[in-house]
């Protein structure tokens, strides 16, 4: 069994729902899940949220953090994974689980930090944990890891 389809079937289990909010991934990790045959008894569906101005106005990322401390930091991770939960909320209940990625794919970083950077959010009732990653490889093996990671992170908070 894969990662999405294990998800999948322990969020199920749950009755519980998912929405992502992805910027370095760039809908990557939404992809992966819809593969899935009944991915739509569980997703709600995903936010790539790749400009700054989205992750505030869709998602509640705070701007000062933003430009404080740019897109690719733990608590933007933390905030895009609340925010989408809320966001894709369906009849005034949030979404149980929300996963976020934010990252640098390279090949250059803007803002000094090293390619491969990468912050992944999951977001659930009971708390919200990011872990930090510098992944090696070119633009899609880092996206790629990123995706992983994410889905990885996501059932391990389930298990």
């Amino acid at each position: 069994m894969t990662v999405e389809a294990g998800l999948l079937s322990l969020l199920r289990e749950r009755g519980w729902s998912l929405g992502v909010a992805e910027s370095l991934t760039g809908g990557l990790v939404v992809a992966s899940l819809v593969s899935v045959p009944g991915a739509s008894l569980t997703l709600r569906g995903g936010v790539v949220a790749y400009d700054s101005a989205i992750k505030t106005s869709l998602l509640g990322v705070d701007a000062g953090l933003l430009r404080a401390h740019g897109a690719v930091d733990p608590e933007v991770a933390r905030q895009m994974a609340d925010g989408v939960r809320h966001a894709l909320a369906v009849g005034g209940r949030d979404a149980d689980m929300g996963i976020s990625t934010t990252g640098i794919a390279g090949p250059d970083s803007p803002d000094g930090q090293p390619v491969g950077t990468v912050h992944i959010g999951v977001s659930i009732p009971s708390g919200t944990f990011v872990t930090s990653h510098v992944f090696e490889g070119d633009r899609a093996a880092i996206r790629e890891a990123a995706r992983v990671r994410a889905l990885e992170d996501a059932f391990d908070a389930l298990s």
